[in-house]
């Protein structure tokens, strides 16, 4: 009986149902067509006659009437642009080669001087600001050892904070010095360089007098240290890795491009530390690698294997995302069998043939880099047939792991490098790994140095200041564990709330969101930059030289190899590099002469480098949440520009391919393309045709491009040459200055150059602006030319060319400027703040319609806004407000042209010249909206016309309360037209919605919706639409997005061992402990012996590598569990540990389809098969939908506007090494010198202590 009871309940429910349903549907519970007209050209009227009110346009508009309108020439304005680059870059390559004449004849001078005993210097991590309390150091830790030689303590010197140098604290007066924390700054050959290149002081100061604009400049020494100018505190945050020499711009100088191999034995005896070491030394070879090698790692045991096997018989570019893959690759090889020696040498020797004969890679130095704990014999016969007969295009380099060696394996090992211009490491340490590998490099350069007539011009690809990149998954890391920190805590204090859905939810939300990449706003903590360096060389052709020779197996001595004439010649000879010297050149100096203002809204200009890859670019975006992308510096161009054509991901068509070789290879050219770009965080999308002109900036790697849009950007807006700011300020009777039409409320482009003081700082770029006007209006008043580079006398014979060099800086110092200015864009900006010098006037007093109080009443609080071409931006607020909380509109959006408000507006003046943009800010789960605080911006192109010819002159707009939108629109959508009674949107029974034109809702009857994207709340209206064309989709593919991979970490409980071998194991710990306890206690008290003896004190003491020390992280920041303790948590609080990854994101944007829009819209309703209506706003870019509330909503899946990650069948790396793209290979290529087989040194073997203990300990694990 219940049962049947139930069933009749629900048949009645469901007549009930249908009932309604088809009540409503009857023709008087409709709301018609006509009433939805209407409605839309109400709203759309309404709000245009109050936006013409408003921003008084028409005023705005006669503003310009005395203007001209010239054709835009891309072809001049590329050339021109590339023009003052070059000049630019001139200056900065003439600043380094006078610092590279400089240090190279101070250390032919003064090289071989004994350094004084009290000897000071400025060390950059120990200086310390005497007039800052704040500014502290870590003092150094007493010892009391009885032998500790005493060292004079670091100098000190007052800094100040410098607007040029980031507004960090420098001294502009001297230079100070960097010393890794793997390099002991007292070795011999650290002082003394630190000793004789005091004098380079002299003439940093000279080449920043001579060219204000000089950025940091800096000579990095193969021993280490960096003195660089300023002199500045250097301060690590957590650890200080930094290491001159694997920088880009020292790398690449001190060296061709190189192929390199590098081969790892994995035998059975590369075990424990040895193989520890091994992936240590092959990390720090990846690390000397820049953009222009190619490189590949392979282990070899029996059998040849690539680390990362889709790299199989190939090379790799050694971006920063394949150096990245290589070493997540290298923590998982496996040590086994016997290793066959002659198969990996073949193998690498073979490919290295293959690249070489066809031109690939590098397509310059080769190399083979051979780390072992041994090797059986010397494999001589391999050498002569692969190596020998070619002139041995292929150095070697051996790498020899362990303490205990045989003299037969360093005879051996040492032999095969000596024998093919390579050289020998004996390693035995971590702490010594870095130094030692770096000796490959100067091993490079001798080909440089022998020939010493050309000094190589290297720029380098982008880079953010001194922030190493590999710091981004150290930071990641600590997030995550201040992340499970917190996630313990709050279990503890409320284990029932942490684990309740509602509470694991909010927290899923949350990691979503900081998950999400497309909102950086921390991008501003890093400067982006490029940098210019040469070598330097060491102009000595010999010296004696001092290495150590192992006589047995534990016994090494040191041998001093001098120089002996012979015959009138010296026997040793070497070609040693003494360093690099360089400057960087912010990128935001570069900018600044591509003049944006020429090229007008929606248009920019960009650079490429020799690979392809992005220079500058304004949809360049190398952080995420603050840390820098791992591989921000090698996002290719058509990566970022992204053409029209419907292609799935990396399927990019050959016309795109021609376009990008072209401009890699510095040809002059243009070309229209299909484009699509994003606006509003990837959240918005445009489509149109732009023009591209391009051509290369002579002696260096890179192209500019200077994209325009095809019909806006064909000509621009200029003043009449009758309206010279100086003339006009000299005529005038009072000499009165520009400044008097910027009175109140205004702003100008903060990132444009109009002048800039090379010796004053100023608090504003408006400031500084005022301060130029006011110069302008005096007499004597002189437009400062565009520097150019002094004339760099050409070397001369001898080594005093220094001497004689700095009168002549001094001179040309005397002779620079103070200050320099864009006459075209002050022209421009005095023209416009005079033509509107009007709009300060409240609309009270310069409006006479009666209606403008009901419109200020009826909307509250208004914002009016112009921003011109020219990047000047006004605004007043209705009714005025003396203190407002708010951030004013010009300082919150004081972009100009650059803003998204203005570039709509442009765009949208094709569509309907009398239209305005609206928007209101994006409601996402990332940024919820409050909307009860949200605005609405409106905005409105001005073009200005003469004859056939128009061009954007500026963009008005008006900002105000979302609440008064709403309320307007819904006194609107209640209303009736000529009947009394009829359905309006005040029914519940049907929904309302105002939505832009990319599918964002503006105005909702819920307000929560306010904000959202439409095909979230009605994804089957928006289907609809997309249907009928209303709406089109774009698909829109992210090649520089961020994923997180789950860190794949093992247990160490999954394995079961038998009790022999747990026993194994233990006799193995304690062994191996008290041997490390030994080493430890012999080490310390060998550094205190060799503190007597500076002759044995090498570069490389006992210290630790912070990079791949787990135990450097913060001391506040209490480490997690190990996994072996997380797993007696619950799950619920543990976290994934992830790793930020590069990879490939696709999303759905929309776009509003205007052609033959109203027969796509005036369509009826059609029960619930068409349960709405829409109509486009009169005016505007939104669209009125009304929707039939009581049709049920069609569950149906739309694309998605959220970014979902590309699935590929591999990984990223793998996928773009198997569809390589064209690249220029650099001019510069040194490889051989005739002179070099003179060159004796080729080996340095390892600083152990001498003790006989080593064997029977050595023998017992090996028992073990």
């Amino acid at each position: 009986m219940c049962y049947r009871a139930i069933v009749i309940l629900l048949l009645l429910l469901s007549l009930k149902s249908n009932f309604t349903a088809s009540a409503q549907h009857v023709p008087n519970t409709r709301i018609s067509l006509n009433s939805v007209q209407g409605w839309g050209v109400k709203l759309g009227t309404e709000l245009y006659h109050f936006g013409e009110f408003i921003t008084r346009k028409k005023e705005v508009e006669d503003s310009w009437k005395s203007a001209q309108i010239e054709s835009r020439d891309g072809e001049k304005l590329v050339q021109s642009m590339a023009d003052d680059i070059r000049a630019m870059m001139e200056l900065k390559i003439s600043a380094v080669k006078r610092i590279v004449e400089a240090a190279e004849n101070m250390a032919f001078d003064k090289q071989n001087e004994p350094v004084p005993e009290d000897f000071q210097f400025y060390n950059s991590k120990e200086m310390e600001d005497l007039y800052d309390d704040s500014i502290t150091t870590t003092p150094e830790p007493d010892f009391n050892m009885e032998n500790w030689i005493v060292r004079p303590p670091s100098k000190n010197a007052h800094l100040q904070q410098n607007a040029h140098f980031s507004n960090i604290p420098v001294n502009t007066n001297l230079s100070s010095v960097h010393v890794p924390t793997n390099v002991y700054a007292w070795a011999p050959e650290v002082i003394k360089g630190i000793h004789w290149s005091e004098g380079l002081d002299t003439h940093f100061i000279n080449n920043y007098q001579s060219d204000p604009t000089l950025s940091w400049q800096y000579f990095g020494s193969s021993t280490g240290f960096m003195r660089h100018y300023p002199a500045m505190k250097w301060r690590a945050d957590p650890v200080d890795i930094y290491d001159c020499r694997t920088r880009a711009w020292y790398m690449e100088a001190a060296a061709s491009p190189k192929d390199v191999i590098v081969l790892v034995d994995r035998s059975g005896s590369m075990t424990g530390q040895r193989r520890d070491i091994a992936k240590h030394v092959v990390t720090n070879i990846l690390d000397t690698l820049g953009n222009n090698d190619f490189v590949n790692v392979m282990t070899f045991a029996d059998t040849v294997e690539e680390i990362v096997p889709c790299f199989e018989d190939s090379l790799v570019q050694a971006t920063l995302g394949n150096i990245r893959e290589l070493k997540l690759a290298l923590e998982n090889f496996e040590t086994m069998e016997i290793a066959n020696f002659s198969a990996a040498l073949t193998r690498a020797f073979d490919l290295l043939e293959i690249y070489r004969n066809n031109s690939g890679g590098a397509n310059c130095n080769q190399a083979i880099m051979l780390v072992t704990d041994g090797v059986p014999y010397n494999y001589k016969e391999l050498f002569e047939k692969y190596n020998w007969k070619y002139d041995t295009p292929v150095r070697v380099f051996t790498y020899l792991i362990g303490r205990e060696v045989k003299v037969a394996d360093v005879r051996e090992v040492k032999w095969m490098a000596c024998a093919n211009r390579g050289y020998y490491v004996h390693l035995s340490t971590l702490a010594e790994v870095r130094e030692r590998v770096l000796e490959h490099v100067n091993v490079l350069a001798r080909p440089l140095v022998l020939q010493r007539e050309k000094h190589p011009v290297v720029w380098t690809p982008v880079y953010a200041n001194v922030t190493d990149p590999k710091v981004a998954d150290y930071l990641w890391e600590q997030r995550e564990r201040a992340e499970q920190k917190e996630r313990f805590m709050s279990q503890r204090r409320d284990k029932v709330l942490f684990n309740s859905e509602k509470e694991q939810n909010r927290r899923w939300k949350i990691t979503q969101m900081k998950q999400g990449q497309y909102s950086e706003l921390g991008n501003s903590q890093y400067q982006l930059m490029t940098s210019v360096s040469m070598p330097v060389y060491d102009l000595r052709h010999n010296e004696n030289i001092t290495e150590n020779v192992l006589i047995n197996e534990a016994y090494w001595v040191s041998v001093t190899k001098e120089s002996v004439e012979e015959n009138g010649q010296k026997e040793m000879r070497i070609a040693r590099l003494l360093g690099v010297a360089g400057t960087d050149v912010p990128l935001s100096e570069i900018q600044a002469l591509m003049t944006p203002y020429k090229i007008g809204v929606n248009g920019y200009a960009f650079m490429v480098t020799n690979n392809g890859y992005i220079l500058i670019h304004p949809d360049l975006r190398p952080v995420f949440q603050q840390i820098l992308k791992p591989s921000y510096n090698s996002v290719d161009m058509i990566e970022v520009e992204l053409f029209d054509d419907d292609r799935s991901p990396r399927n990019f068509s050959k016309e795109l391919t021609a376009l990008r070789q072209e401009i890699i290879d510095q040809k002059t050219g243009n070309k229209i393309m299909s484009v699509k770009y994003h606006m509003d965080d990837m959240k918005r999308v445009s489509r149109g045709k732009k023009h591209y002109f391009w051509t290369g900036i002579s002696d260096s790697p890179f192209t500019l491009v200077v994209t325009i849009p095809e019909n806006y950007g064909r000509h621009r807006i200029t003043p009449p040459p009758t309206d010279d700011i100086h003339r006009l300020s000299l005529t005038s009777s009072k000499n009165i200055s520009a400044k008097q039409y910027l009175s109140d409320k205004w702003s100008v482009h903060p990132d444009w150059l109009y002048c800039r003081h090379y010796e004053r700082t100023f608090s504003s770029p408006e400031e500084e602006l005022l301060y130029f006007l006011e110069r302008v209006a005096k007499p004597g008043w002189r437009w400062p030319a565009k520097p150019r580079p002094p004339e760099h006398h050409k070397n001369k014979p001898g080594h005093d060319r220094h001497n004689g060099s700095v009168d002549g800086e001094r001179n040309k110092a005397a002779q620079r400027n103070e200050y320099y200015c864009d006459h075209g864009l002050m022209q421009a900006l005095v023209y416009d703040a005079r033509n509107t010098a009007w709009f300060n006037k409240s609309i009270a007093e310069s409006a006479s319609d009666e209606k403008a109080a009901e419109f200020i009443q009826r909307f509250g609080y208004i914002v009016a806004f112009l921003a011109t071409h020219s990047g000047l931006t006004r605004w007043q607020t209705h009714p005025p407000k003396e203190h407002d909380e708010k951030v004013e509109f010009g300082k919150q959006w004081p972009h100009a042209i650059d803003e998204v408000w203005y570039r709509r507006a442009v765009e949208q003046h094709y569509i309907d010249p009398l239209s305005y943009v609206y928007s209101v800010e994006m409601n996402t789960e990332k940024f919820p909206l409050n909307v009860s605080l949200a605005m609405v911006t409106a905005s409105h192109a001005v073009f200005h016309t003469d004859g056939h010819r128009k061009a954007p002159a500026a963009v008005v707009g008006f900002q105000f309360k979302h609440e008064r939108l709403t309320e307007w629109f819904t006194n609107i959508t209640s209303s009736c037209e000529h009947t009394k009674e009829c359905v309006t949107c005040a029914s519940d029974d049907w929904d309302c919605y105002l939505v832009d034109s990319n599918g964002w809702i503006v105005v909702s009857k819920d307000e929560t919706q306010t904000g959202q994207f439409f095909g979230k709340i009605r994804p089957d209206i928006m289907l609809r639409l997309v249907e009928d064309e209303v709406f089109r989709t774009v698909h829109v593919i992210d090649y520089q997005a961020v994923c997180f991979r789950e860190k794949k970490i093992t247990n160490p409980a999954s394995t079961i061992r038998t009790p022999i071998q747990n026993l194994r194991l233990i006799m193995s710990w304690f062994v191996t402990t008290s041997i490390w306890l030994y080493n430890s206690i012999s080490l310390s008290v060998a550094q205190s012996s060799y503190s007597f003896d500076d002759e044995f004190v090498t570069s490389t003491v006992a210290y630790q590598n912070y990079e791949n020390d787990e135990d450097t992280d913060d001391p506040s920041m209490p480490k997690p569990p190990t996994r072996i303790h997380e797993r007696d948590f619950e799950k619920l609080v543990l976290i994934n540990r992830t790793r930020p990854t590069p990879c490939d994101r696709e999303m759905y944007l929309y776009q509003m389809d205007y052609k033959n829009l109203d027969a796509k819209l005036n369509k009826p309703l059609n029960e619930c098969m068409r349960p709405f209506y829409a109509q486009l706003v009169n005016y505007t870019n939104m669209l009125l939908v009304v929707v039939d509330g009581m049709c049920a909503k069609k569950d149906v899946s739309i694309a998605s506007i959220d970014p979902t990650e590309v699935q590929y069948n591999e990984s990223l790396p793998c996928l773009k090494h198997k569809h390589p793209l064209y690249r220029k290979t650099p001019a510069s290529c040194i490889r051989n010198h005739t002179e070099e087989s003179n060159i004796d040194m080729c080996g340095r073997g390892s600083l152990i202590n001498r003790n006989m203990l080593w064997i029977p300990l050595s023998i017992l694990i090996l028992w073990i």
